[in-house]
């Protein structure tokens, strides 16, 4: 079988969500497919053989185009003559449309695979170069209703009121686009439950809906003590990314104080490139440490004595907390932190939601080292089913269903 996948950036090396999620997908493709690669190249990156050398080897075939570039005015002008949510501009490059329609000519494709919403705009263009391939669209977010959570959460502080408002159009461009790519697409993935829910209710069961959660080697995680850096309190994620700079700025202004006050050397370490410009104030908070861009986020995770996810928004799943518990490490989250994940306050996790509650559960844990090693223990069992090689084999199952859609 030959696929096609397109990623809105190189999934190699695989450093958060996006390309961990499209390598892991790429891996277990390429034990049955014939799989070919069409990617964004962002700032940095590099096709060079030494250096995705692992991808290279996995792939019949990789083409590659640079990141689209816009400017503040371009967003603005956009946003005020078209009709189309920002995401759906993010990604729209004419030479990307033209080396898509090239491949499609030259190849026979099977199935065409788009990761994710900034790239549904090529969806026509796939249509059109090649009918006979049976599009899929694996949909990392349930984007409508994550924007709409952005601006429940902006509402309530005045200071971002410009910003709910910028959520509060975005959710209703996002509405109609969202559904016109999941109706267009022959199957849709979703990587949890609710958001195959959401999906469901704004498609009106139009396309069939698939859960296929994020993925990880989970023994690429299980590192020996000698390779580990030390801190207390961990999180990881792209900290230019809404949700996960929310996160952190709620839990330094309501939790770290009480954890301070009864543990003054506690050590918070928040790991992740691009810091963003509202969290450089932190670089001054003692025992709080920026580290910005890493080779490994696993050191970092082998070295935690709990790890925390204090979301109050987003959608989809964090990829971060399997990483957590791949390592073995206690994690303190909200409901919203876990979501889409089957798990239980106390068996493998801890669930609060205030932030009270939220300190409380990091005390507990950073003074009471046995219970965060039954935690731990419980959570690395948890995570073996998120395995890539696990989950992957459901995309092939997928596509022999869709295959036989229009068959006699």
């Amino acid at each position: 079988m030959k696929v096609l996948l397109l990623t809105p950036q190189l999934p190699y090396p695989p450093h958060q969500g996006t390309s961990l999620r499209n390598f892991h997908i790429i891996r277990g493709l390429a034990q049955a497919c014939e799989v070919s690669l069409l990617s964004f190249l962002e700032l940095g990156q590099s096709v060079a053989a030494d250096r995705i050398g692992p991808l290279a080897e996995l792939c019949e075939r990789i083409e590659t185009v640079p990141v689209p570039q816009r400017t503040t005015g371009k967003r603005l002008q956009q946003l005020l003559t078209t009709r189309r949510p920002d995401m759906a501009h993010r990604l729209y490059s004419p030479a990307f449309t033209a080396r898509l329609r090239q491949l499609l000519q030259t190849a026979d494709f099977d199935i065409v695979q788009i990761e994710g919403i900034e790239l549904a705009r090529y969806l026509p263009v796939v249509r059109q170069g090649s009918p006979r391939s049976k599009i899929v669209f694996d949909d990392h977010n349930a984007e409508t209703e994550l924007q709409r959570r952005n601006f429940l959460t902006d509402l309530r502080q005045p200071r971002r009121w410009v910003a709910a408002a910028y959520s509060a159009e975005q959710v209703r461009r996002l509405r109609k686009f969202e559904r016109w790519v999941c109706q267009q697409a022959d199957w849709v993935t979703a990587v949890s439950h609710p958001d195959q829910i959401h999906l469901e209710k704004l498609t009106n069961g139009k396309t069939p809906i698939t859960v296929i959660p994020n993925s990880l080697d989970v023994p690429q995680f299980q590192l020996e003590e000698a390779e580990a850096i030390p801190s207390d309190i961990v999180f990881s994620g792209k900290m230019d990314y809404r949700p996960n700079v929310d996160a952190v700025l709620w839990f330094v202004a309501e939790v770290w104080p009480m954890v301070k006050k009864e543990r003054p050397s506690t050590t918070f370490t928040i790991v992740g490139q691009k810091p963003h410009a509202r969290l450089a104030r932190l670089k001054a908070e003692p025992g709080i440490t920026l580290t910005g861009w890493v080779d490994r986020v696993e050191p970092y995770l082998a070295g935690a004595k709990l790890f925390i996810l204090p979301f109050r928004v987003g959608s989809g799943t964090r990829l971060k907390l399997i990483e957590a518990m791949a390592a073995g490490k206690a994690v303190v989250s909200t409901a919203v932190g876990a979501e889409g994940f089957p798990v239980m306050d106390g068996r493998e996790i801890r669930l609060v939601e205030d932030g009270g509650g939220f300190g409380t559960a990091v005390l507990h844990l950073l003074n009471h080292p046995q219970e965060r090693q039954r935690l731990g223990q419980a959570a690395q069992q948890f995570a073996q089913q998120y395995d890539w090689r696990v989950v992957v084999p459901k995309f092939l199952e997928i596509y022999e269903a869709v295959r036989q859609q229009n068959s006699p």
